[in-house]
């Protein structure tokens, strides 16, 4: 048997950071309705039965009677109340948990966005220093609110998620659960007015509920939790020197613009980097200066910025300096080692490639033993 290779100062320092940190547990489910927060609820009170410390930090039953049912003997946390333009919202109080500093925490919705003047913007946030101060949390969330299924999502049933949740921290969760119901049941108990109130019921039947979009959602919500466990496998076989892991050699470049496809680009390429379990550069190539972008072009770079961060990307931005952007996309692609670029479809009109020619075709024409996908943007009627 191979002896296991020694752990660097890094993979040390993690793994003591992970034994003084709170155990987190993800529930997943495809929709809402699927029982994620009733299955928190149970599980809870299990703990209670057992003697543990365990208290409800936010929960959300939306009236539903069932779940109410379960919160039990569980103690319940109040709330942060936060005036905001005349009105009182009520957050996760995180103060009050770090005072009590109970064994586990039940908080639910991890997608939520924050009131305004609130500590964290995010509650997944809020989750993270309630981890930091070694307190266990389980939480649960919908698979559409995943950043990098966002475009997904959107795609399959039409609805353009707002509040999302950054993949790292599936890797954050020490376990993510699959709360699964089938597409049929789930719209019976739709139905029933089990999920939501009766004037919303046919709505949603028509929309969100249609049995085609649950069937799709279903599909991803299974493929990512797969996925998940293939993550956690290769990252034991990491730390304990097992031969056998992927992507070791890869490197992802996505090069992208202003375009409205550009983040979608970006979540494409770091689903690929994170199947490869390899990084992820994404490069700018502005045709003028920064300081000399205009506001809606600032703005645009600015949210670039920002999905990089959460998907953990570095976002490199190289001036066009007197090049061809073609030139300084295969000069970074050299000195860099890149093995795989992902591209947006030319934003040039087929005269304009005949004339000044394709970007595409230069960088392949000048990069060696490098893989190049074109994503479509989307756009329908396109000559």
């Amino acid at each position: 048997m191979k002896q296991a290779e020694r752990k660097t100062p890094e993979q040390l320092l993690d793994a003591i950071e992970r034994q003084s940190r709170g155990h987190f547990k993800i529930l997943i489910g495809a929709a809402p309705g699927v029982g994620k927060t009733y299955a928190m609820l149970r599980e809870g009170n299990e703990l209670l039965r057992k003697g543990a410390d365990v208290v409800i930090g936010l929960i959300e039953t939306h009236g539903r009677v069932e779940t109410e049912r379960q919160i039990g003997e569980l103690p319940i946390i109040e709330l942060s109340a936060i005036e905001y333009k005349g009105k009182v919202l009520y957050e996760l109080n995180v103060a009050k948990i770090l005072e009590r500093r109970p064994q586990t925490v039940l908080i639910d919705e991890l997608a939520h966005t924050n009131a305004p003047s609130s500590k964290h913007r995010k509650r997944y946030e809020d989750v993270l220093e309630i981890l930091a101060a070694g307190i266990d949390v389980i939480s649960a969330m919908n698979i559409q609110h995943l950043e990098s299924l966002h475009d997904m999502v959107e795609q399959l049933t039409g609805v353009k998620v707002g509040e999302r949740v950054p993949d790292r921290m599936l890797h954050v969760a020490d376990e993510v659960q699959l709360i699964d119901t089938s597409p049929e049941k789930l719209r019976e108990r739709l139905r029933a007015g089990l999920i939501y109130k009766q004037d919303k019921i046919e709505q949603s039947l028509n929309h969100f509920f249609r049995l085609g979009n649950l069937n799709a959602l279903r599909e991803v919500a299974l493929r990512e939790v797969a996925d998940d466990v293939d993550d956690r496998l290769e990252h034991y076989k990491q730390e304990n020197g097992i031969d056998g892991m992927k992507g070791a050699n890869e490197k992802i470049l996505v090069c992208v613009n202003y375009r409205k496809n550009a983040e979608r680009l970006i979540r494409r390429g770091w689903r690929i980097a994170n199947r490869l379990k390899c990084s992820l550069d994404v490069l700018n190539v502005p045709l003028v200066p920064i300081s000399e972008l205009d506001e809606q072009n600032r703005k645009k770079l600015s949210g670039l910025e920002q999905l990089c961060a959460s998907l953990g990307a570095d976002l490199h931005i190289r001036p066009i300096g007197g090049k061809r952007p073609a030139d300084v996309i295969t000069d970074f692609v050299r000195a860099h080692g890149i093995t795989q670029i992902i591209l947006g479809q030319s934003a040039r009109s087929r005269f304009e490639e005949i004339t000044k020619g394709s970007i595409i075709n230069k960088i392949m024409k000048n990069t060696r033993y490098v893989d190049v996908l074109i994503v479509a943007d989307g756009v329908e009627g396109r000559d």
